[in-house]
């Protein structure tokens, strides 16, 4: 897999191709493939899917367990540029999120201004985690985000 493009001539959407591929050939998940970077699963797989820079020590560590091609770290290390190509997916699972947010997000946006004042919680000072629960009507996804208030600015 190491010489199918140039290295000078990798995109963020090749390597991207390329992850998928040998975490397919290699048996891996996003959390083992996280715990060897030592990084979240979340964080790890937005990253690889070309939405946020790695730094350069975790993409190397990346593309060495990966066999990724030469070059292919120093994409990984690049800053995004973050675009969304449908206005809602169809995808279930990724639309129901939309979902959520059409239904909740002015719930959340009150009881997040009325907790700590006229503002936003960041995506870039950010983290999640997705776990399982057990629960007797069936499991349970469990989305925890946490992010850091920031309050808008009077000028």
């Amino acid at each position: 897999m190491k010489d199918l493009v140039p290295a000078e001539m990798l995109t963020k959407e090749d390597v991207t191709a390329l992850i998928i591929a040998a975490k397919k050939r290699k048996g891996l998940t996003w959390e083992g493939i996280a715990e060897a970077i030592a990084m979240s699963p979340v964080w790890t797989h937005s990253a690889a899917m070309g939405m946020n820079a790695m730094p350069p020590a975790k993409a190397e560590a990346l593309a060495a367990l990966l066999d990724l091609p030469e070059g292919a770290a120093a994409v990984l290390a690049e800053s995004p540029t973050k675009v969304w190509t449908q206005a809602v997916p169809t995808d279930p699972c990724i639309y129901r999120f939309y979902e959520i947010v059409g239904v909740y997000g002015p719930t959340l946006k009150a009881l997040i201004q009325e907790k700590f004042g006229d503002g936003i919680m960041s995506a870039i000072d950010f983290d999640m985690q997705v776990t399982r629960v057990p629960h007797e009507k069936g499991d349970r996804v469990k989305v925890e985000m946490t992010g850091k208030y920031l309050g808008y600015n009077a000028w």
